[in-house]
């Protein structure tokens, strides 16, 4: 279908996702030209939830413009379907506000892709074992170590807007750290725990950790992994992030968690981590609390691992009453996720930027280029101004591994 109005063309390509088929879309420009665009659009699917009831389905909009060979991000969205889910059913209409989001826009061929999907629970559950994808209302059981050994489970974040970085006031702070508003626009999921050895293993068949006593090893984090083991090191793969999205090597712990699910897994951006971490929060820790103390603080000893509540002490054979903890041994954030502070520093995509500077930004990728990926969160044998949610001074080369690095997945159910 193509709808002409001041030199552009807007082509919807509607796509059918798992068991979610778009139908009867319709792409109307409003004339005389304001520079919003309808688009309208129904939805088929069968799936019905334990209750009997229609599945949520939630969608994605995504443009294209061939004129430059670009994405364009459709920022400004608002109608239904835009900022949550719906149900099977129709007609939808979401409005794009192209003046806003691309002022003087002009294409002589525009796709707007739809990508829809059903199910998409709190919880995604993935079974390490065979591949096999569940969701789940609920979230898991810490009483049962399946969660952190067979199972690897995923929170859903849903897109939104944030401060990233820290006030001028915060205990702690480094030069690093300047706010600066942040939108991100896609859904995506995010390891509830940092990925433990016992999952690694069951993906690698290997065991590469420090802390490695055979009774405890199971539910501690994974450490001692670079980020060329968790991606790869192809220059079009998995050393090639951003310019090569989320390509992977196909023997990374990634590259191989993607061939057993067929979703696509890899490291949160710096901006996701952040995000997911501070779950709301703008304070020091995502408990809402600030530090009293950069170094042994009472608050930061209730979310996470760091030296002065059991980072001592250590040695490659020792409990996790020392070193690193089990994970999910101390308070989640408000969207239930647990480590975000301290145990191990965590992996994310970006190169290392020094300046974040002051711009507004939607789903930032980091620098083009580099020598130092990101990690975040802290560790445990650092002090508490190092863990909190800002901190950005971890960065390693990607080839580096010690005792301190470890990571936690994400992924992005709706991109293929």
């Amino acid at each position: 279908m193509k709808k002409w109005i001041v030199g552009l063309v807007a082509l919807l390509l509607p796509l059918a996702w798992g068991e979610v088929k778009v139908v009867n879309v319709q792409v109307k420009p409003r004339w005389p030209w304001n520079g919003k665009v309808d688009i309208t659009y129904s939805l088929e699917c069968e799936e019905v939830d334990g209750e009997g009831k229609p599945k949520d389905i939630y969608v994605e909009f995504m443009g294209f413009d061939h004129d430059r060979d670009r994405e364009i991000q459709l920022k400004t969205l608002t109608g239904e379907g835009a900022d949550g889910a719906v149900k099977a059913g129709g007609p939808y209409t979401v409005t794009w506000d192209a003046a806003k989001d691309e002022p003087g826009f002009n294409s002589s061929s525009f796709d707007v892709k739809i990508h829809a999907m059903a199910g998409l629970g709190t919880y995604m559950v993935v079974n390490l074992e065979n591949g096999s994808v569940r969701y789940s209302a609920n979230p898991p059981n810490l009483d049962d170590d399946t969660c952190r050994t067979t199972e690897l489970w995923l929170r859903k974040i849903m897109p939104g807007t944030f401060t990233m970085g820290s006030p001028s006031d915060e205990l702690g702070r480094d030069s690093n750290e300047t706010q600066h508003e942040v939108t991100l626009t896609q859904i995506f999921y995010i390891g509830v725990f940092e990925v433990t050895q016992r999952q690694w293993e069951l993906v690698k068949n290997t065991r590469p950790s420090y802390f490695k006593n055979d009774s405890y090893y199971a539910t501690r984090p994974v450490e001692q992994v670079s980020y060329n083991m968790i991606r790869g090191t192809g220059s079009m793969a998995g050393a090639g992030w951003p310019e090569y999205g989320h390509a992977v090597d196909a023997n990374s712990f990634l590259g191989l968690l993607q061939a057993r699910t067929g979703l696509v897994f890899d490291l949160p951006t710096e901006a996701e981590w952040e995000y997911a971490c501070r779950a709301g929060t703008t304070t020091a820790l995502n408990s809402g609390k600030n530090l009293t103390s950069t170094g042994s603080d009472d608050n930061m000893s209730e979310v996470g691992r760091y030296w002065y509540n059991g980072g001592s002490g250590y040695s490659s054979t020792c409990t996790p009453e020392y070193g690193t903890a089990k994970v999910g041994s101390y308070l989640p954030n408000a969207w239930g996720i647990y480590d975000m502070h301290g145990n191990v520093w965590e992996w994310c995509l970006d190169w290392y930027n020094s300046n974040y500077g002051t711009a507004a930004v939607v789903d930032p990728k980091g620098p083009s280029t580099g020598s130092y990926r990101v990690l975040r969160g802290g560790l445990w044998d650092y002090g508490a101004r190092y863990c909190r949610s800002a901190y950005r001074g971890g960065n390693g080369g990607p080839s580096g591994s010690d005792g301190r690095s470890g990571f936690r997945v994400a992924c992005w159910p709706l991109v293929r």
